[in-house]
């Protein structure tokens, strides 16, 4: 078997951590948010995110999030893909952006049999799991077949949960019919999210925080036993902290925590908590 060069682009909802961006050398396309009449690549430079979650109550309008335009994607994936034989564009669910249709369009110009365009189906670190685990792959086989059997695998097993302060802002994004019907806000619930087939659907609501941390908790222990886990927030530490101490029986070696990047807070709004498992039978 030939080795190749393998390299991987994604968008900026990720969630990956820096350093491994930097480690698999990833490509990384931005997408927009819009504050008022500007708009701010989602790079973590332009958008700190401490100070927006800090801010977002005040925004009136509230933030909105814009695709990438091609062009951008475009110089990102041909900037990725010099020296490569083979890139994998993976990008956040097309049912929740128009990410997909603007990478689609920014490999236009390169031989389809080097590029694989993947609908991750989902968006922060249930799409970051699959471009890790792919990365890793790519590094330990050089093999492009193997890379795009270790992605199904992990797109099949991976979950994302998501509990959120308020249902606010997802209700003012638009994206999800089902909020927009929801007197949650009225009520002070605290919904749970999950992503299916690519859509944002409920999976709970709960009146207190504390239950949306337990029941965040159960949900990643029925996804045991643990191959990876992504605990994400919206600037609430103190909730991250809590659902460790209560999986603490059960987390694999390295809990990859991050703060969840503005383009996806956006329409989470401050305080929430997710978390992203990834059982060990992916590897089967």
């Amino acid at each position: 078997m030939t080795s190749s060069k393998i390299r991987f682009v994604t968008d900026s909802t990720c969630d990956i951590p820096p350093s491994l961006i930097a480690q698999y050398e990833i490509g990384v396309v931005p997408c927009y948010v819009n504050i008022g009449d500007k708009s701010y690549v989602d790079n973590g430079v332009e958008l700190v995110r401490e100070d927006f979650y800090r801010d977002m109550p005040t925004f009136e309008p509230k933030a909105t999030t814009a695709a990438p335009p091609p062009a951008v994607a475009e110089r990102i994936i041909r900037e990725t893909f010099e020296g490569a034989d083979h890139l994998f564009v993976i990008c956040v669910s097309s049912k929740l952006s128009a990410v997909y249709n603007s990478m689609r369009l920014a490999i236009s110009g390169l031989p389809e049999d080097r590029v694989t365009l993947i609908d991750s189906g989902m968006t922060t670190m249930g799409m970051g799991w699959q471009v890790l685990i792919g990365a890793e792959t790519a590094a330990e086989t050089g093999d492009v077949g193997a890379v795009k059997d270790a992605i199904a695998r992990v797109q099949a097993h991976g979950k994302l949960f998501a509990g959120l302060n308020t249902l606010e802002y997802l209700r003012a994004s638009g994206r999800v019919s089902w909020a927009a019907a929801s007197i949650g806000t009225l009520l002070q619930i605290k919904p749970i999210v999950t992503v299916v087939d690519g859509e944002v659907v409920s999976a709970g609501r709960v009146r207190t925080f504390n239950r949306v941390i337990d029941q965040l908790a159960e949900l990643v222990r029925e996804q045991g036993p643990l191959d990876r886990l992504a605990v994400l927030h919206t600037m609430n530490e103190q909730g991250v902290q809590a659902l460790l101490d209560r999986l603490d029986d059960i987390l694999p070696a390295d809990v990859l925590i991050s703060t969840v990047t503005p383009v996806v807070g956006t329409h989470v709004g401050p305080g929430a908590l997710a978390v992203a498992p990834l059982s060990k039978s992916w590897r089967n």
